[in-house]
C-alpha cells in the first residue's frame, strides 16, 4: 500500500492508502518526492473535468523523485536516480502521432489525469516517460521543471526571438515562466497581472509588471514600442477580459499565443486580425527536447524556481492546500511533500522558515 491524494467528487479530496504495482516490464517504480498542484489540478478539484477524470483519480503530475526499483527491460536507470516524468503516453497511431506531434495524441493519456498520477509515496511509470535530473540540482526545485517545459514550448510556439516585445497576460506559474523563458531567448517582456503579490514577485524577478484595473494596458505597450505595437502576447489569464488585452496589445502581424486553458467559448476581436493580419497559435503541452531544456534552464539558475515555491505541505495536508490556492492570496506555487509526514513551510522565496 502507498499513501495517495485522489480526487472523489467535486471540491472533495481524501488522503489515503492506495495499492501501487510492482514494475512490470519497460516499467520503473517511483519515490515521488515533491508534486506542484496545477491550475489543470484546480479545474478537476472544481468537478470540471468529471467527463475525463475516473474518480477516485490519484492527481498530481509536476513531479521530481527517485527511482526505486526497474522492471524487466529497462536499462539505464537504477536505484536512487534523481528522475522527473513527462507524463504523456501515446498510441504512435492516431494521425497526430503519424505526423509527428505524439504530444498531442488523439487518444493521449495525461499521466495524472488520465491515470494515476504522482501524488502518492509510490508510482509506476513507463520507463520512457523519465526524464534524468542533475544530482546538483535540488528535488524541490526540479517539482517547477515540468511547467517550466509548459513554458519552454508556448515560446517556441510563439517563435519568440531576440529582441522582440512581448506581453504576458496573466502572472500566476506558468506566466511568470513564460515571462522568464521570452528573456533568455533575448525578448523584452512586461507581465500582465492583477495580483499585487505576483506583480511585485515578477518585479523582484526584474521583470516590469502592470495592473490591468489601474493602467491602461494597450496605451503603455504604444509608449513602450514607439507606437509599433508588442509582436508577440501571450494570453495566461483564462480571463475574458485577458483575451481582449492580449488581442488590443499586439502590432501589425503580432502574434497570439493562447496557453491558458478556457472552459466556455469566448467573443474575440476578429476585425482586429484582419486589419493588422495577426496570427492566433495555440500551446498544449511539451516533447522530450522541452523537457530537457527546461531540466537545464532550472539546474543552471535561469529560473529562479525557489522563488515561485510559496509553501510546501505534506502529503496529508494536500487538500488544504487546494483550498488555500482556490483562495488566492499571496500564493503563487504550492508543492505536496510526499516523503514524510512533517510539515516544511517556505516563504515565497523558497527559505524554509
Amino acid at each position: 500500500m502507498t499513501l495517495a491524494v485522489r480526487y472523489m467528487t467535486a471540491r472533495t479530496l481524501e488522503t489515503a492508502p492506495v495499492e501501487f504495482s510492482e514494475p512490470g516490464p519497460g516499467e520503473v517504480l517511483l519515490a515521488p518526492a515533491y508534486v506542484g498542484i496545477c491550475g489543470t489540478d484546480l479545474h478537476i478539484f472544481h468537478g470540471d473535468m468529471d467527463a475525463r477524470v475516473a474518480a477516485p483519480a490519484v492527481l498530481g503530475h509536476e513531479m521530481s523523485g527517485r527511482v526505486v526499483r526497474v522492471g524487466a527491460g529497462v536499462e539505464g536507470w537504477q536505484p536512487g536516480d534523481a528522475v522527473t516524468v513527462m507524463p504523456l503516453r501515446w498510441d504512435d497511431t492516431c494521425p497526430a502521432c503519424l505526423a509527428g506531434h505524439q504530444h498531442i495524441c488523439q487518444r493521449l493519456d495525461f499521466i495524472g489525469i488520465d491515470s494515476p498520477g504522482a501524488m502518492q509515496q509510490r508510482w509506476t511509470v513507463p520507463a520512457s516517460t523519465l526524464i534524468r535530473l542533475p544530482d546538483s540540482l535540488a528535488l524541490d526545485r526540479a517539482a517547477l521543471v515540468e511547467p517550466t517545459a509548459v513554458a519552454v514550448h508556448d515560446v517556441g510556439r510563439a517563435d519568440v526571438r531576440a529582441g522582440e516585445r512581448v506581453v504576458v497576460v496573466g502572472g500566476g506559474p506558468v506566466g511568470i515562466l513564460i515571462a522568464l523563458v521570452a528573456r533568455a531567448a533575448g525578448a523584452e517582456v512586461r507581465v500582465v497581472e492583477l495580483s499585487a503579490h505576483r506583480r511585485l514577485l515578477a518585479e523582484e524577478l526584474g521583470l516590469t509588471a502592470w495592473d490591468p484595473a489601474a493602467d491602461d494596458v494597450p496605451a503603455l505597450v504604444q509608449q513602450w514600442t514607439g507606437e509599433a505595437g508588442a509582436d508577440v502576447a501571450f494570453e495566461v489569464s483564462g480571463a475574458a477580459g485577458g483575451v481582449d488585452t492580449a488581442v488590443d496589445v499586439l502590432g501589425v502581424r503580432g502574434r497570439l499565443c493562447l496557453v491558458a486553458i478556457h472552459p466556455r467559448p469566448r467573443e474575440i476581436n476578429l476585425h482586429r486580425f484582419f486589419w493588422r493580419e495577426l496570427t492566433l497559435v495555440g500551446a498544449r503541452l511539451y516533447d522530450r527536447s522541452d523537457f530537457e531544456r527546461a531540466v537545464a534552464l532550472v539546474a543552471d539558475g535561469t529560473i529562479p524556481a525557489g522563488r515561485l515555491i510559496s509553501k510546501v505541505v505534506p502529503l496529508t495536508e494536500a487538500p488544504a492546500a487546494f483550498e488555500a490556492l482556490e483562495g488566492g492570496g499571496d500564493v503563487m506555487k504550492i508543492l505536496v511533500d510526499c516523503t514524510t509526514g512533517t510539515d516544511h513551510t517556505h516563504d515565497a522565496r523558497g527559505a524554509a522558515v
